[in-house]
């Protein structure tokens, strides 16, 4: 069977409904969604949009929707997806842990980089900095993609227009300027986890269909985006050895098309187990998931939940020297423009399987732990695995159902849930 084709339910003749889609993007989703058979639409007469998070902010709160309807964002999707407010409620959800259950309980979420936000808490960051001279800071525009207005530094005099003025001294000239652009400034990781001697990151897909309850499900296949040049601190102002972004490194000239800088998980996870083994790999990506249920349980109880809204979050992930995982970033419309064939692949599918647990043909039963390439990770809940239903060598090795980085076998998965899904249906009494 191709690959680039969706598994359909059998149904009777009488039973298929047409499915109207919007889409607001020209890349591999609109290719999806029309490989599906679909109907696409130009006007509002939508049973299922790909909106962009513009049309979320000017339309959502005027649109009517009928019960079937999905469309794929929360409503305030930006309590997780913009970087001063991810930031904002992790600091928040820390000292809630700590206050019910204690400092040890709360040092679990100690996974993201010391960050301040620009201007609002710049005194603040200027404590903090006068703590640990010469080390390095990096500075993030809070509403900028794809490695946009990134900077490394480590001298206060860099910042200056970030510095927050106090009103009863300021002059009438700096009263007339603009206000600064506001930035999250961190705490740079100096030690890194390089291969080959580069430094990377790890992109990583979580689906939420719905916040109360908590569902959440975890692709198992993503990748790692390494930088163009080898990793050094002597310089701070290459953005070819720091930053990771595809955007940054496909402008160097060095770079090559066809080899790009990316490695599968499966090849991550696979040399990483070559280097340390496979119980010191298995303690990272368990570090790892409990990254994605932390950082989703930090915003649930501020995210406007909503019966028909959806959301693919790419959660970006850097590994340092320690094998430990930090979190920088959540994005709430991760790139699916394809940088290669096998990228193109990958996001096919991922897409494929996004819209089967959508499930707007009405097929699946409910209580799927796995669909594709996805595994359900959260159900109000951790998701425990059973056993014999996962094909894996060593599946006591996994006591949760997450398989990020394991051999993602989602054509033959489907074919055997539809499989079954159709026998279920044909049993059934008329």
């Amino acid at each position: 069977m191709s690959q680039h084709k969706s598994l359909p339910l059998k149904r009777a003749a009488s039973e298929v409904r047409v499915i109207r889609f919007k889409c607001a993007l020209h890349n591999t989703i609109l290719d999806v969604l029309r490989d599906r058979g679909w109907q696409e639409t130009k006007e509002d007469d939508w049973d299922f949009y790909w909106c962009d998070v513009g049309w979320m902010k000017e339309f959502f709160d005027h649109c009517y929707m009928d019960e079937h309807v999905r469309i794929c964002h929360f409503r305030n999707h930006y309590e997780l997806t913009r970087k001063n407010l991810m930031v904002r409620n992790l600091k928040r959800y820390k000292k809630q842990i700590e206050r019910e259950y204690g400092k040890l309980e709360a040092s679990k979420c100690e996974f993201f980089p010391t960050t301040f936000e620009l201007p609002s808490e710049y005194h603040l960051f200027v404590e903090e900095f006068k703590k640990y001279p010469g080390i390095i800071w990096i500075m993030k525009p809070v509403a900028k993609s794809q490695g946009k207005g990134i900077f490394l530094f480590r001298k206060l005099k860099d910042i200056t227009d970030w510095r927050k003025e106090d009103p009863v001294q300021r002059d009438s000239a700096q009263s007339e300027r603009e206000p600064p652009e506001t930035y999250v400034v961190s705490r740079y990781i100096e030690n890194p986890y390089l291969i080959g001697g580069r430094k990377f990151d790890i992109r990583v897909y979580v689906f939420v269909t719905s916040y109360i309850p908590l569902k959440a499900w975890l692709y198992r296949s993503g990748f790692a985006r390494f930088s163009n040049t080898r990793f050094s601190l002597d310089t701070i102002t290459d953005s070819y050895i720091h930053l990771t972004n595809v955007a940054i490194q496909k402008t160097a000239p060095d770079y090559d098309p066809e080899k790009g800088c990316k490695w599968s998980m499966q090849q991550l996870r696979t040399y990483l187990t070559g280097r340390h083994g496979q119980e010191s790999v298995n303690v990272l990506f368990r570090l790892i998931d409990e990254i994605f249920i932390k950082s989703l349980h930090s915003v649930q109880r501020v995210m406007i939940n909503d019966k028909h809204c959806f959301e693919l979050y790419g959660f970006d992930i850097m590994i340092d020297s320690n094998m430990k995982p930090w979190l920088i970033e959540v994005n709430a419309s991760p790139s699916l423009t394809a940088s290669s064939q096998s990228d193109y692949e990958l996001k096919f599918g991922l897409l494929h399987d996004v819209l089967h647990i959508v499930d707007m043909e009405n097929r699946l039963c409910g209580g799927e732990k796995r669909v594709g390439g996805f595994d359900l990770m959260w159900n109000d809940g951790p998701v425990a695995n059973d056993d014999e239903l996962w094909d894996t060598a060593t599946p006591h090795m996994y006591p949760t159902n997450t398989f990020l980085g394991c051999y993602n076998d989602r054509e033959k998965q489907l074919q055997q849930l539809f499989k079954s899904l159709n026998s279920q249906q044909q049993s059934k009494p008329t």
